[in-house]
């Protein structure tokens, strides 16, 4: 069974997430080698242009075996008819990407587009669960991250309160992105808030990559895959990605145990 949801934090396009994970995913397909990137946490429409083009360059590579890729920018003058083709995509497309930005505000955007247009606000949410359930693989990167998480990585440092739910896709799961060792704190600070979560910090590049079902007694399965990626290796982009300094993806327990993890998996 191949793992429907990946959550990453890269300060750019690394190859072993982008392509083998993301690209490859989306190529598998006879007939639908597509991808959706949704940049609905960035606030004004140039910075969703933006925040697409730092994805869609590297996408053109691969138009070439067949890829077709497209985002869905929020605008004030959406229509039904925009609407019903970004659940279209939302429902079909064989990768779909949440991309970077304002975790709150992408949130707000995601349950606003349901509740205007269908009176479900609860409606993205659902479409990202059934996706799941049919095996196709949904991306958080950086803020969706975030978004496809148990929990907003917010809540360990405001008051907390329903605002800060994610999709929970990545069930039982928090992550904090583009982690340093200097957040160990913060990290630790989450586990002891939220007891029923494993608390992850992600440094660029490195992700985790999610299995999970249930099995025939009842009881819920998941496996997570730790991917640390050292393929970006720009000189001038040397500072910004950790992994190749050797940091690994940190996880704390509520007693103040400490793991770091590189290539392996954990079973839960």
């Amino acid at each position: 069974m191949q793992p429907t949801v990946l959550v990453y934090s890269s300060h750019d396009r690394c190859e072993y997430l982008h392509r083998t994970l993301i690209v490859e995913r989306a190529l598998q397909s006879p007939d639908n080698k597509s991808i959706l990137y949704l940049p609905l946490s960035m606030r004004e429409r140039h910075q969703q242009q933006y925040g697409y083009s730092t994805f869609e360059w590297y996408f053109r590579k691969f138009e070439k075996y067949g890829l077709r890729h497209s985002p869905f920018y929020w605008s004030e003058g959406m229509t039904r008819a925009d609407v019903d083709l970004l659940f279209s995509h939302l429902y079909h497309d064989q990768v779909v990407i949440l991309g970077g930005g304002n975790s709150e505000l992408g949130m707000w955007r995601y349950r606003k587009i349901g509740e205007w247009f269908y009176d479900d606000p609860d409606k993205f949410s659902r479409v990202l669960h059934e996706r799941q359930q049919r095996g196709l693989l949904t991306v958080g990167f950086s803020a969706g991250a975030d978004q496809l998480s148990q929990y907003l990585s917010s809540a360990i440092d405001e008051p907390w309160d329903n605002d800060f739910f994610g999709f929970s896709l990545a069930r039982n799961i928090m992550v904090t992105l583009h982690h340093e060792p200097g957040r160990h704190d913060e990290l630790f600070q989450g586990a002891r808030q939220f007891q029923n979560c494993k608390v992850f910090g992600l440094p660029n590049d490195s992700g985790l990559l999610v299995s999970q079902g249930m099995l025939a007694s009842g009881n819920r399965w998941q496996i997570i895959e730790f991917v640390i990626d050292k393929s970006w290796d720009v000189p001038r982009d040397t500072w910004h990605i950790k992994t190749r300094a050797g940091q690994k993806i940190e996880h704390f327990y509520r007693d103040g145990r400490h793991w770091a993890f590189n290539l392996s998996l954990i079973h839960i």
